[in-house]
C-alpha cells in the first residue's frame, strides 16, 4: 500500500502528472493522498518503464461548420431582424468560444485546472475567450455538418508543457505570450468554418463561463440585441439534460472583479459528480503496530484503527472467543493484523531492559558505601528505643503507643562513617515489612528482651534473615532489668542457629540497654566490622536505582515515596521509574527533613514529584529520557491490570454451589484509610483473618491520606463503616458523616482495631437462642363467647402458665399447629398474671380461634445468647 504522492516521489515526477496519468488510465486517484495498492502500483511502473504514454480519451466530438455569412452583423438594424432565426445559431457560437478553451484544456485533475492559466501555455485567458451573451429569443440555425475530430494535444503533452513552463500571474505577461504561441489559434478562431468538440462531460462541469471584459487580441462578434445568459434548463445540443452547466453550479471558480487575471484560486467544495469513497479501513490503517503482552481487545482495535466489535467478530472467526476486555493472545492478535495488510510488534521484557538503559559495573568506579542495617524483633523489645538511643532523639515518643507503626529510615555518623538504619514493626500483622526490610539491607541487628527471651516474631525475624542470607546482629536488650537473664536467652536463640561466638559459634552477642544508652558503643563498632568484612561498594557515577522503602499520599506535596538509594547518585530533575509509577524528581528530603540536590548510595530521601502512590518494596530506577520512562511505566500498568483480571474468580459448575451457599454468609462492610501504603497491606491482612463461615469482612475501599467527602458518601450507600489509621477527615466529610449518620472509628495502634472489628463482626452473627419450657396445659372445654371468641376451659398439666413475657405453642397430636401469645388468662372471672399446676383456667390465645377439645398449650420463653468469633 502505497499512497501517490509517495509513488511520484519515487517515480522522480509531479504528482499532478501522474494523477493525470492515472485518470486516462482508469485508475481511480481523486488527490494525491490516495491510496494505491501494490499490484496497481506494479502494473504503472510497467506501463511507465515501457514508455507507454496514457491512451488519448475516446469522446465523440461533434463538430459543426457554419459559413462566414452566419456571423451576426454589427448593426442595430441586423441584430433586430436576426432575432426571428433559429436559435441554433446562437448556440453554435457559444460552444464555438468554448471549445477554443476546452479542447487544450484537459489535465483532468483539480490542480491543474487552478493553475492552468498561467501554467499551460498556448491557451487564451477564459476573460479573453469569453462567450457572446445569448440572445433572448432563438433565431434560425445556419446549415449544419457534422464531423469527426480528434484533438491536436493529447494530455501527455499539455503535461510536459506543464512541467517546462513557469507560473506567470500577471495578464499582460500572459497575453504577451498568447499573442507569440497562440497564432494558430487565432486565426481558426477568425475562420469562417469552426470545429466545435461536443460531449466532455467531465470538463463542462469542472470550468464556468466567467462575464468579463472582452480582450483585444481575439475580436467577438458584436451584438446589440438585450442579451442574457442561457435560460435555465436548456440543453446543448448531443448533450445529456443532467449534466448541462447552470449558472448556479457550483464549479470551484468564481468571477474575477477587478482582477486582471479574470478568475481565483477557491476552495474545493466538490463538483456535482460523486466520486467513489475510498474504504474508511484504507485511510485510517496503519502500516504497522506495536502491542504488549496482555492487551485488551479494545485497545487492540484501537490501534488496528478499527471497531472493537469488529476485530471480535474476526477473532470469532478464527476460532479465538473473547470479550472486549479480555487480553488478546499475541499469536492472535499477529495473525489478525498480517490478514490486514498491518505489521505487528510484540513488545516484551527485552526491549523494557533497553529502554530502561541498564548499565554495567566498572571495577575501577566503584567505592565503599555506608552499610545498611535493619533493627528486627518482637513487639516492645525496645527496637524503636535503641534506634533513639543511637540517634538521641525522641522517635519512640512519636509513635502511637510505642509500637512502631511503619518503616523508617535513618542516618547516623560513627567514627566518621554512616550507618544507615530500617526500623521494622514487630506486631504480628507486618510480616511483608519485615520480609521488605530484610531484602534490602546489609546487616540484622535482632533486639530481644533478656527479660522476656524468644517470640513468635523474633523467629519470624531470624527466618526473614537467613531467607535473604543477611548477617545477623543479636543485641540483648534489657540487662539492666533484675529479672534479666542472658544466658537463658542465648540458650533458646542457640537452639535457632544462632550460636554466640564464645560457645563456639559465629553469631555477635551485644549486650545494651536502650533505656540506660549501655553497649552502644560496642553495636555500633561491631556493625561496622562486619561491614567491613562484607566490603560493601557501589557506583555513584552511573544512573541512580534503589528500592521504595515506605510510600505515602501528602495533601500538600501529592505522592510521596521514602526511597533507599541502592547504586548511582539520584539527583533533582531525575526521570524515576517505579513500577507503573513515572515522575520526575521535584523535590529530595533526607531525614532531617532539609532538601538535598543529590542522594548517594545507601543513604535514604524522600522523594516528590511522582504521578502516583508506588508499593512500598518496589524499585525505581532513573532512564535517560521522558520518553522511554513513561513507555516503560505504560507497559508495566497494563500488565498489572491483565494480571488482575486474570486473577479475578469465574463462575463455574464446581463452585457454583459453594458460592451458593456463602450468600448465606454475613458480611461488615469496610472502607480503610491508612496514613501510608506500607500500613496498609498488613492492616488489610490483619483484620481480613478475623473472619469465619458465619460472617466475614469486605473492603470497599482502601487507600491513602485523609477522610473525603466521597468516602462518607460510598460508605452511606455501601452500608459500610469507615476506619481511619492515623488519619481524620476534612470538615466536609464530618459534616456529611454526621448527617448522612456514618460510623467513623479513628486508631493509631493496631491492636485496638482489631478488636473492634471483632465486636462488630460478632454484632452479625445471629445470637444462639435458647428456649424455656414454662408449663403444660390441657384443652377439656371449649366455649365460644360474643365479642370474645373462643375461650378454652383448661387444666395445667404441670408447670405455670404466664400471661406476659411468654409465648404459647398449641399442639394437636404433638403437632405443632399454631405458635402465638395469650390474649387473656382468667382464674374464675378474674383476670391473673399466671397459673400454677393442679389448678383450672380460662385461655384465649391471639388471632386464633380454632381451638380443639384435647389439644395441648405449652408455654415457653426464648433466651438469646450472643454469638462469640471463633478462636
Amino acid at each position: 500500500m502505497i499512497k501517490v504522492y509517495e509513488l511520484a516521489r519515487e517515480l522522480k515526477m509531479e504528482s499532478k502528472a501522474l494523477l493525470a496519468k492515472l485518470k486516462v488510465w482508469g485508475v481511480h486517484a481523486p488527490n494525491h493522498m490516495s491510496v494505491l495498492d501494490d499490484k496497481t502500483v506494479a502494473q504503472i511502473k510497467v506501463r511507465l518503464k515501457k514508455g507507454e504514454e496514457p491512451p488519448q480519451e475516446k469522446k465523440k466530438s461533434i463538430l459543426i461548420k457554419k459559413k462566414a455569412s452566419s456571423l451576426p452583423s454589427t448593426t442595430a438594424t441586423e441584430a433586430g431582424s436576426s432575432e426571428h432565426e433559429d436559435t441554433s445559431h446562437s448556440f453554435a457560437q457559444v460552444q464555438e468560444d468554448q471549445a477554443e478553451v476546452l479542447q487544450h484544456d484537459q489535465p483532468h485533475s483539480e490542480e491543474s485546472l487552478r493553475h492552468k492559466e498561467d501554467s499551460v501555455p498556448g491557451i487564451p485567458s477564459l476573460e479573453k475567450t469569453a462567450s457572446p451573451p445569448l440572445l433572448e429569443k432563438p433565431v434560425p440555425s445556419p446549415k449544419k455538418e457534422i464531423l469527426q475530430e480528434k484533438s491536436d494535444e493529447t494530455v501527455s503533452d499539455v503535461v510536459q508543457k506543464e512541467e517546462k513552463k513557469g507560473r506567470d500571474k500577471e495578464g499582460k505577461n500572459l497575453s504577451e505570450k498568447k499573442g507569440k504561441s497562440v497564432k494558430p489559434v487565432k486565426d481558426r478562431a477568425r475562420k469562417p468554418d469552426r470545429l466545435l468538440m461536443m460531449g466532455t462531460e467531465e470538463l463542462l462541469e469542472a470550468e464556468d463561463v466567467v462575464e468579463g471584459e472582452p480582450a483585444s487580441e481575439i475580436p467577438q462578434p458584436k451584438m446589440t440585441a438585450p442579451v442574457s445568459r442561457m435560460p435555465q434548463g436548456a440543453v446543448l445540443p448531443g448533450m445529456p439534460p443532467k449534466e448541462v452547466s447552470r449558472p448556479q453550479a457550483n464549479t470551484g471558480f468564481r468571477q474575477s472583479g477587478n482582477k486582471k487575471s479574470g478568475f481565483h484560486k477557491k476552495k474545493d467544495r466538490g463538483f456535482s459528480r460523486t466520486s467513489p469513497v475510498v474504504p474508511e479501513g484504507t485511510k485510517t490503517r496503519k502500516k504497522s503496530i506495536k502491542i504488549e503482552e496482555g492487551i485488551s481487545v479494545k485497545e487492540y482495535a484501537d490501534r488496528l484503527g478499527l471497531k472493537a466489535q469488529e476485530v471480535i467478530m474476526k477473532l470469532m472467526g478464527m476460532g479465538v472467543m473473547v470479550t472486549i476486555n479480555q487480553p488478546i493472545d499475541p499469536d492472535a492478535a499477529v495473525l489478525l493484523a498480517e490478514s490486514l495488510g498491518i505489521g505487528v510488534e510484540v513488545q516484551s521484557e527485552e526491549s523494557e531492559d533497553v529502554l530502561l538503559g541498564t548499565e554495567g559495573e566498572d571495577s575501577g568506579q566503584l567505592v565503599s558505601r555506608p552499610p545498611v542495617v535493619t533493627i528486627m524483633g518482637h513487639t516492645d523489645h525496645g527496637k524503636t528505643t535503641l534506634l533513639d538511643a543511637i540517634r538521641k532523639s525522641k522517635i519512640a515518643e512519636a509513635e502511637a503507643g510505642g509500637i512502631t507503626q511503619h518503616i523508617g529510615a535513618y542516618t547516623i555518623m560513627e567514627k566518621d562513617r554512616n550507618i544507615t538504619f530500617l526500623d521494622t514493626p514487630g506486631h504480628e500483622a507486618f510480616t511483608a515489612m519485615r520480609a521488605r526490610g530484610a531484602k534490602v539491607t546489609d546487616v540484622v541487628i535482632l533486639v530481644v528482651a533478656a527479660d522476656d527471651g524468644v517470640m513468635p516474631q523474633t523467629v519470624e525475624a531470624i527466618n526473614h534473615s537467613k531467607a535473604a542470607n543477611v548477617p545477623i546482629i543479636v543485641a540483648l536488650n534489657k540487662v539492666d532489668k533484675p529479672e534479666a537473664n542472658p544466658d537463658r536467652v542465648m540458650q533458646e536463640l542457640s537452639g535457632l542457629g544462632l550460636i554466640p561466638e564464645e560457645w563456639g559459634g559465629q553469631t555477635i552477642y551485644c549486650p545494651v540497654s536502650a533505656k540506660k544508652r549501655t553497649g552502644l558503643d560496642h553495636l555500633l563498632e561491631m556493625v561496622l566490622l562486619q561491614a567491613d568484612v562484607l566490603d560493601l561498594k557501589a557506583n555513584p557515577d552511573r544512573r541512580s536505582q534503589g528500592v521504595v522503602i515506605e510510600s505515602k499520599l501528602d495533601k500538600g506535596r501529592g505522592p510521596v515515596a521514602t526511597v533507599l538509594v541502592q547504586n548511582g547518585t539520584l539527583r533533582v530533575g531525575d526521570f524515576l521509574v517505579v513500577g507503573g509509577n513515572f515522575g520526575r524528581v521535584r523535590s529530595l528530603i533526607n531525614d532531617r527533613g532539609q532538601r538535598v540536590q543529590e542522594v548517594l548510595p545507601s543513604f535514604p530521601a524522600e522523594v516528590i514529584g511522582l504521578d502516583g502512590v508506588p508499593q512500598p518494596g518496589e524499585s525505581f530506577v532513573v532512564v535517560e529520557d521522558e520518553k522511554s520512562g513513561r513507555q516503560v511505566a505504560q507497559s508495566r500498568s497494563l500488565k498489572q491490570r491483565s494480571a488482575q483480571m486474570i486473577r479475578q474468580k469465574k463462575v463455574s459448575l464446581e463452585d457454583f454451589y459453594t458460592q451458593m451457599q456463602e450468600g448465606e454468609t454475613k458480611e461488615l462492610n469496610l472502607i480503610l484509610k491508612v496514613d501510608v501504603q506500607g500500613s496498609l497491606e498488613p492492616i488489610r491482612h490483619a483484620l481480613s483473618k478475623i473472619g469465619t463461615s458465619q460472617v466475614r469482612v469486605r473492603f470497599i475501599h482502601e487507600g491513602v491520606g485523609g477522610i473525603r467527602e466521597t468516602d462518607v458518601l460510598l460508605a452511606q450507600a455501601s452500608n459500610a463503616i469507615i476506619l481511619g489509621f492515623n488519619v481524620r477527615p476534612d470538615s466536609k466529610a464530618a459534616v456529611l458523616a454526621e448527617k448522612e449518620k456514618v460510623d467513623i472509628k479513628f486508631y493509631s495502634v493496631i491492636y485496638d482495631a482489631i478488636e473492634d472489628v471483632r465486636k462488630a463482626m460478632e454484632g452479625l452473627l445471629a445470637p444462639t437462642i435458647r428456649e424455656k419450657v414454662l408449663g403444660r396445659v390441657e384443652v377439656r372445654e371449649v366455649y365460644f363467647i360474643s365479642k370474645v371468641g373462643t375461650v378454652a376451659g383448661c387444666y395445667v398439666l404441670d408447670g405455670i402458665v404466664q400471661k406476659s413475657g411468654a409465648n404459647v405453642r398449641l399442639l394437636r397430636e404433638d403437632v405443632v399447629v399454631y405458635t402465638g401469645k395469650i390474649n387473656q388468662l382468667k382464674r374464675f372471672k378474674d383476670d391473673v398474671k399466671e397459673v400454677a399446676a393442679g389448678y383450672e383456667c380460662g385461655v384465649s390465645i391471639e388471632n386464633y380461634q380454632d381451638i380443639k377439645q384435647g389439644d395441648i398449650i405449652e408455654c415457653f420463653t426464648e433466651e438469646r445468647i450472643a454469638a462469640k468469633l471463633e478462636g
